[in-house]
């Protein structure tokens, strides 16, 4: 049977067409009904992921076709959740990279392949979009071949296929020129140049759970590919923890994934992706065996966290206002929840009460995190990123990125005056007729905050994209904010009379009308320094004055910050309070007595 099963990965930069061409692949291979009505982009299942466009969590799926299963694992495309992109190597044994025709491989592509490669994996590539305007498929196809040199691929993997289309369209073709009709060139393409999974129907039953779901009728569900025997409901088994403890488990529900939904199946074959029921708790890269002396199977070495958070217990005058999830066990809970199913994620008590340190690969993965846990009801304050250092050898240490930037012409100057500033290194330019490519390295802590000055510099022309590299040397002193804050005084509304005066200090966060509280950063100040304001001040009433006066106050709109923007935003002094309904920036310490006597210490440390 498992010669009629091939597994695969799609893997691919952010928004190359990857999630667009798994919809392709199921609308073809006979998943929908052919008057079904079907969203775009149906793989991304989760709010966020279809709010901000891109994959988040790897799901899987199979396309049911000619008698044979196409078992597809669509991964995310962005460097921080590389994590779902590593653990699932040991789920397929093939990939398919699909790369633009116009913006060739890009960092992610060259992060994920080189897992890929490592694993021994057979690559397929399709080079997609080549409607799109200025498309250069052959100039792309080089490139490819390039990477593939530069990241050691065998002499088997370097001979991989190469087929052409367009998922937006529906198309692949062998050859450029060829007449563009349909998908079936590519899905045979899968099927004669994938192996069949190498698993052994006659030995006993063993699984790695590659990826964790959760069902609210049966629980936990462990999701992998079966190596060896098949498994049945009702069947015992055992499961092999992380640290060599066994647990005998019965297995209450087998399921196989077609299309866009999941079916119960009374049997899980080897060579087959399923999902098991039955476990109260599991965790990812543990070893599901049917004999107690099974020894545990490897599961792939993942890249370690760069950088690391606070999440803290809201302590500010607002709590429990919007969210129900305020206390410390319930956001331990939710974090634990979090690290059990998301393996790049590390979370750590720190030494003070109600504060928990978040470590991961990048701000917009923790971003992510907050965002999720807004939505279900938590309360929660969020630190400003730093970096995980190391030391060796009593040097510190700190982690360094390869930088992709892609840029209009004019805007060069001012972009290199900023890389500079964040101790950013130019490795290589290459000028375009429209555009200017820069490739650099820098260090993390210099890419905090980079993406939104980028934005700012090249009018949203601008595009990034980074990669770990590795760590080196300290880099020295790097002012990523060179402005100051305003800092309410005060609890109370905010009105227009005192906001109108307070304008000409700097740029508003607020408008009239918005509750403020003592310690509460309500604008920018343009100087470095923190100016205590009172944006609750009401217009004193006299003989003289009327309360009618002043009605045509005219407020600027206010700054409204993203919580990606907020993050990278804030200072180290700072927290983003991150409520369901609101996103408030303020002060670590509220109280000004407070915070003089922490910079004191802090000073004192310092010297």
């Amino acid at each position: 049977m498992s010669q009629h099963i091939r597994n695969l990965a799609i893997i691919a930069h952010v928004d190359h067409g990857k999630t667009t061409l798994v919809d392709q692949l199921l609308r073809q291979g006979g998943a929908f009904r052919s008057n079904q009505v079907v969203a775009e982009r149906v793989m991304d299942s989760m709010d966020l992921e279809r709010e901000k466009g891109i994959t988040i969590k790897a799901k899987n799926t199979s396309v049911h076709w000619r008698e044979n299963i196409i078992n597809i694992v669509d991964t995310p495309g962005h460097a921080d959740f590389g994590g779902e992109v590593e653990r699932v190597m040991k789920m397929v044994d093939g990939v398919m990279l699909v790369v633009d025709a116009y913006d060739g491989p890009q960092a992610q592509t060259r992060f994920v392949l080189r897992k890929a490669l490592k694993q021994g994996l057979r690559p397929i590539v399709f080079i997609n979009k080549i409607d799109r305007e200025n498309s250069n498929p052959k100039k792309v196809h080089d490139q490819v071949l390039e990477l593939f040199l530069e990241l050691h691929a065998t002499e088997e993997q370097f001979n991989a296929p190469f087929l052409y289309g367009s998922a937006r369209d529906g198309f692949a073709v062998r050859e450029l020129g060829d007449k563009p009709v349909d998908m079936i060139p590519l899905l045979e393409t899968i099927l004669s140049y994938i192996p069949a999974p190498a698993a052994d129907p006659k030995a006993p039953f063993t699984m790695l759970v590659s990826n964790i779901a959760w069902d609210d009728y049966v629980g936990r569900i462990a999701i992998g590919k079966i190596i060896g025997g098949q498994v049945t409901t009702g069947d015992m088994i055992y499961r092999v923890q992380k640290n060599g403890a066994r647990d005998r488990c019965k297995i209450t529900k087998v399921i196989e994934y077609s299309g866009t939904s999941s079916t119960d199946s009374t049997l899980g074959i080897s060579g087959n992706i399923v999902g098991l029921a039955g476990f109260t708790d599991l965790d990812i890269g543990e070893t599901l065996c049917a004999q107690e002396d099974q020894p545990a199977l490897p599961f792939v070495d993942i890249d370690p966290p760069t950088i690391r958070m606070e999440f803290a217990v809201n302590d500010g005058p607002f709590v429990g206002r919007e969210g129900k999830l305020v206390t410390s066990r319930q956001i331990r809970e939710r974090l634990d929840r979090e690290q059990k199913g998301n393996i790049s994620i590390h979370v750590e008590e720190s030494e003070r009460a109600g504060v928990f340190y978040v470590s991961a690969r990048g701000a917009m993965q923790i971003a992510v995190l907050v965002e999720q846990m807004r939505r279900e009801g938590y309360e929660v304050l969020v630190s400003r990123p730093v970096v995980i250092t190391k030391s060796e050898g009593g040097k510190t240490l700190e982690p360094f990125e390869s930088l992709w930037l892609e840029l209009p012409e004019e805007t060069i100057g001012s972009v290199m005056k900023v890389l500079s500033a964040r101790k950013g290194a130019i490795n290589q330019m290459e000028t375009h007729p429209h555009s200017v490519t820069i490739e650099a390295t820098i260090p993390t802590r210099g890419l905090i905050g980079f993406e939104f000055d980028l934005m700012n510099l090249t009018n949203g022309r601008g595009v990034m994209s980074h990669l770990f590299l590795e760590y080196r040397p300290h880099a020295g002193e790097i002012s990523s904010r060179l402005t100051g804050t305003l800092v309410s005084t005060d609890t109370g509304v905010a009105t227009s009379y005192a906001l109108d005066q307070l304008q000409e200090r700097g740029k508003l966060f607020i408008t009239a009308g918005e509750e403020v509280y003592k310690g509460m950063i309500v604008g920018e100040n343009p100087r470095a320094d923190d100016l205590p304001i009172n944006p609750t001040r009401e217009k004193q009433l006299s003989n003289v004055r009327s309360k009618g006066e002043g009605k045509g106050i005219q407020l600027t709109p206010p700054i409204k910050l993203t919580l990606e923007r907020s993050i990278e935003y804030i200072a180290p002094d700072e927290y983003v309070e991150a409520t369901p309904k609101s996103l408030r920036l303020r002060k670590k310490f509220l109280n000004p007595e407070d915070r003089k006597r922490q910079a004191k210490q802090m000073a004192g440390v310092a010297d």
